[in-house]
């Protein structure tokens, strides 16, 4: 899921949400605001209730924040990457650059998540509980009593057996260790993703059938995400798996040919797209590091009558939101990392950070074309 809006760092990951928060945003308020609060506590001005509406949404997705972060968290402990944290309509995403390494990583990872809510559902609900006793009721405890409901909600149904949700991961650990075959264990916690997501969807259109309105069509669109999140993760497992011992080094394109990012477009065009057959072009700086990545796809957007004023450095994909890797990495960990404003690509480094190759959407297909003839 792509990041809209960046939020900056926490603990040293890149956080951000995605426009189709929004969605969920205008959702709380106008349900805690116009329904929930105003039926369980009758009597308050309507400013009141948005309030409380809006502390109780912004509380909500930080809540759903922190879920994420302790995924992030437990992942960096066990020695994987995290590349962002993205929030957006149906929850949060965690990138992480790679897979575990054991059954227990795994099952660490993905405990982190329901635990972290549980733990937040019981302080809010704590906390509710004292405030009540000492006789401060009102709306502060009807903003903690939902956080603390919520929370339990978002934790029991994150832990539900199927993947991709995190008892999807869990399940998948455990299927893992018992069986000692880890794409066997994603396959079966895929499948069950698959079989979650189509009852859930089921009741759901059941439910809208039967007078449920909105909420029947919410579990439908749920529904929906999970089975076709979990259908993609089934094909990236069977993928991943025809691809073991496949590394980056075996298939990048070595020596990529090189761009200024002073370079003028149109001289790039004239000089360099013409002489050269590939589709994409680091920059790099002085010390041939990696300053930016174009592709054929950039330079195409760039309006004629702009061409010679705009250079290479201006229409670039930045840097940090290029997806790095080293030649001895496995192909199947980078390739859920080829994605965003890269066009699919992705930059190879040595130990020096010097650049050295380039991973295209051609040669992953090649890669995968040759290993499905060795498996055959």
């Amino acid at each position: 899921m792509k990041t809209s809006l960046p939020l900056g760092r926490i603990a040293g990951v890149r956080v951000g949400i995605n426009l189709s928060v929004l969605v969920i945003v205008a959702i709380l308020v106008a349900g805690l605001g116009f329904s929930r609060f105003p039926d369980v506590l009758p009597g308050r001005s309507a400013w009141a209730y948005l309030l409380a509406a809006a502390l109780a949404t912004a509380a909500f997705l930080a809540s759903l924040l922190a879920h994420e972060v302790a995924h992030a968290v437990l992942a960096r402990r066990n020695g994987i990457e995290v590349e962002s944290i993205t929030l957006w309509v149906f929850g949060g995403v965690a990138r992480l650059k790679g897979d575990p390494l054991s059954p227990g990583a795994d099952l660490r990872i993905a405990a982190a998540g329901p635990l972290t809510s549980i733990v937040l559902g019981v302080g809010f609900g704590a906390l509710a509980l004292l405030l009540n006793v000492a006789g401060l009721g009102g709306l502060p405890v009807a903003v903690l009593a939902y956080l603390a409901g919520v929370n339990i909600l978002l934790a029991l149904f994150n832990l539900v057996p199927a993947a991709p949700l995190d008892g999807g991961r869990v399940l998948r650990a455990i299927l893992w260790l018992a069986w000692k075959d880890r794409f066997r264990a994603a396959i079966t916690a895929a499948r069950a993703g698959r079989v979650f997501g189509s009852l859930l969807a089921a009741y759901g259109f059941l439910q809208f059938l039967m007078g449920g309105g909105f909420g029947g069509m919410w579990l439908v669109l749920i529904g929906l995400f999970l089975v076709s999140a979990a259908h993609a993760e089934e094909q990236q497992t069977r993928i991943a798996s025809s691809l073991r011992g496949v590394l980056v080094g075996h298939v990048m394109t070595a020596h990529p040919v090189i761009a200024d990012p002073e370079l003028p477009v149109s001289e790039f065009i004239q000089h360099m797209a013409w002489a050269h057959r590939f589709s994409t072009y680091p920059l790099t700086d002085a010390a041939g590091r990696l300053a930016g990545l174009v592709t054929l796809n950039r330079i195409r957007a760039v309006a004629p009558d702009r061409r010679a004023t705009t250079r290479l450095r201006d229409i670039a994909c930045p840097p940090d939101q290029v997806p790095i890797a080293s030649a001895t990495e496995p192909l199947a960990e980078l390739l859920p990392r080829m994605s965003g404003c890269a066009d699919g690509r992705a930059a190879v480094v040595d130990e020096q950070s010097t650049v050295v190759g380039i991973v295209s959407p051609s040669d992953v297909i090649r890669a995968i074309q040759l290993a499905s003839l060795r498996t055959a």
